[in-house]
């Protein structure tokens, strides 16, 4: 091409971006900064369960080109942490980094879209809630209440429990107090235990006290830096009752609403990566945890089967009486039951076992 075609290219091409940039810049533009007060349930400096967070935060503001800001405060800054439903609800704060776990109290059914006890695992998870209609049970719940929420992250498996004395049997479980999350914690009080739940920077101290004999948390690289096995020495898997769990980014609704499509979408899409975020760390970062646990004097031990059958014949039991207590839960189980059901059939042709 001669020097002459060249410039006149160069040129047109110029003029073309430049009527791009200028077709574009306005909108950028015109989007209003939003600022969202959020408290989070979870100390921002602990592995995934906070660290996610201040993750999804950072790539919000990168996404919207710093028209939207999420300003993360530590549990008790804003309000107790297991009070945000009703401050979100309110107005009194603009945002939560949280579990539906949490909200039992308030709405029985949200605890099936943190962690199913003897449920799937983070792929089959993530059918139901996003291809199986769960998003949508769940967005229809928390409206209800003024308040929005997306499925914000995921982790992989976490351990059952931290015991100051080798559990044997059933028999052994009775009478213990413990901090117990979620469904499982229905569970475990069919075994006899006393549970109750309390935010992750309440648990050492409790047990440190003995007010509480025993705790599950979380997995092993998360439940390492909280210092568990400082006071109990006996960790145990599987976690039956949270083979992946859930995170959510909890709003106003009102303040969601007031937000431009695009911001929405700036929102969701920054979700969805820490969803696969949360995921691939979790599954790296095990092995050197547990290698450092028994360093620790640690002893992992793995429930027998017939434990397992017992929590899960316990588990069955629970699910039967919360929906029959509960319109809301007795539609998201059905939902859920039936989207297990059909799943079946492809994870049994289609995975090893």
């Amino acid at each position: 091409m001669k020097l002459g075609n060249l410039i006149a290219s160069a040129a047109a091409i110029g003029l073309v971006s430049g009527m791009l940039a200028a077709a574009t810049t306005p909108a950028v533009a015109a989007e209003k900064k939003v600022t969202f007060r959020t408290g989070s349930t979870f100390p921002l400096r602990l592995v995934q369960l906070g660290t996610l967070g201040v993750s999804f935060a950072k790539k919000v503001q990168l996404i919207s080109g710093g028209s939207i800001r999420i300003r993360l405060y530590e549990p008790k800054a804003l309000a107790p942490p297991l009070e945000y439903f009703d401050a979100i609800a309110k107005g009194s704060i603009d945002a939560a980094w949280s579990t539906p776990g949490y909200w039992y109290g308030k709405e029985k059914a949200l605890a099936m879209f943190a962690a199913v006890p003897f449920g799937p695992e983070a792929g089959e998870y993530a059918a139901w809630i996003y291809y199986g209609g769960g998003h949508k049970l769940m967005d229809d719940i928390y409206a209800k209440h003024g308040i929005k929420s997306l499925i914000c992250g995921v982790i992989a498996p976490e351990a059952s429990g931290w015991f100051r004395k080798e559990i044997k049997s059933v028999e052994d479980l009775k009478g213990l107090k413990m901090r117990f999350f979620g469904l499982g914690a229905k569970v475990m009080q069919k075994m006899g235990v006393s549970t109750q739940l309390l935010a992750g920077g309440d648990i050492y101290p409790a047990l440190e006290r003995g007010t509480i004999d025993a705790t599950e948390f979380s997995m092993p690289a998360i439940d390492l830096k909280l210092g568990f096995y400082q006071i109990a020495k006996h960790y145990y898997f599987p976690g039956w009752h949270q083979q992946s769990t859930l995170f959510e980014f909890m709003m106003n609704k009102k303040k969601w609403d007031g937000l431009s499509k695009t911001q929405q979408a700036q929102i969701t899409v920054a979700c969805g990566d820490n969803f696969r975020e949360g995921l691939a760390e979790g599954e790296a970062i095990q092995v050197a945890a547990l290698k450092e646990l028994r360093a620790k004097g640690v002893t992992i031990h793995r429930w027998p089967p017939e434990m397992l059958a017992k929590l899960e014949a316990a588990w069955n039991e629970v699910a039967k009486e919360e929906a029959a207590s509960d319109a809301n839960f007795a539609k998201v189980w059905a939902s859920y039951a039936a989207f297990r059901a059909g799943y079946k059939t492809w994870k049994d042709v289609g995975y090893l076992k």
